[in-house]
């Protein structure tokens, strides 16, 4: 694994790590160890961690007096062979509404790829997907595991709004907008649960490495949800 690793200055306080520039869950499992290993026996204050597909970037509380001493001490670190590192996760159930009236982009993404609206919600419905990392928005997850049949290209022009809890498809990925945004990926569904909330600790309750499945729920049990933020915390909580 460490001979597979790069590292570059990114700024005065931060290093990043790189693996091969692939979307590969061993990849993720990687970069998940080398974090935890550093979090672990760091000798100098780390500020931060924040992880990509095939990255690791160190944010350092102080500037980097030395970066070649600190590249070969995170060297030793990643090349500690140890079962004490491996990473705990969560499978985390998420409701979703996929009525007409939130998967505004279900009946053409049936026409185009063939499979009736009732197929791409099962489909869709039944994966376990993994979350890689968290980025572009508070709370975005992006997601590996989605069915190939489910491949669906992103829009030529984005919408200027896209609905908080809005479920999407992309290209080979699906995930969830956390707040209004602009977007192209392509609408299926709707869910309620907040999944950034600053009032809650941790704000995200996902982490990279844990896994997703999306529960469909009918438009009654949504509004219900919604309405209850006891029952929004509870619904998805798989403890």
């Amino acid at each position: 694994m460490p001979e597979s690793l790069t590292y570059k200055q990114f700024g005065e306080r931060a290093i990043l790590m790189e693996w091969p520039a692939v979307i590969d869950e061993k990849i993720l499992a990687e970069v998940l160890v080398v974090k935890n290993k550093i979090k672990a026996n760091s000798h100098k204050a780390v500020q931060d961690f924040i992880i990509g597909y095939n990255s690791l970037t160190v944010v350092y509380s102080d500037f980097i007096k030395d970066i070649g001493e600190e590249v070969e001490y995170l060297k030793s670190l990643a090349s500690i062979k140890s079962s004490e590192h491996k990473t705990d996760s969560k499978i985390w159930e998420i409701p979703v509404c996929y009525d007409d009236q939130f998967g505004i982009d279900l009946e053409a993404m049936s026409g185009q790829i063939k499979l009736s609206k009732q197929e791409i919600i099962d489909e869709h419905s039944k994966a376990l997907y993994k979350v890689f990392f968290i980025g572009f928005l508070p709370g975005f997850m992006y997601l590996g595991g989605l069915d190939k049949k489910l491949f669906m290209p992103r829009k030529e022009t984005p919408r200027l709004q896209i609905e908080k809890g809005s479920v999407g498809i992309g290209g080979s990925q699906t995930g969830i907008y956390p707040a209004q945004s602009a977007g192209g990926w392509n609408i299926i569904g709707k869910t309620p649960i907040p999944l950034f909330d600053v009032e809650q600790d941790p704000p995200c309750f996902v982490k990279p490495g844990d896994q997703i499945r999306f529960k469909p729920i009918s438009l009654e049990e949504f509004k219900a949800i919604e309405s209850d933020k006891a029952l929004k915390f509870q619904s998805f909580n798989n403890d």
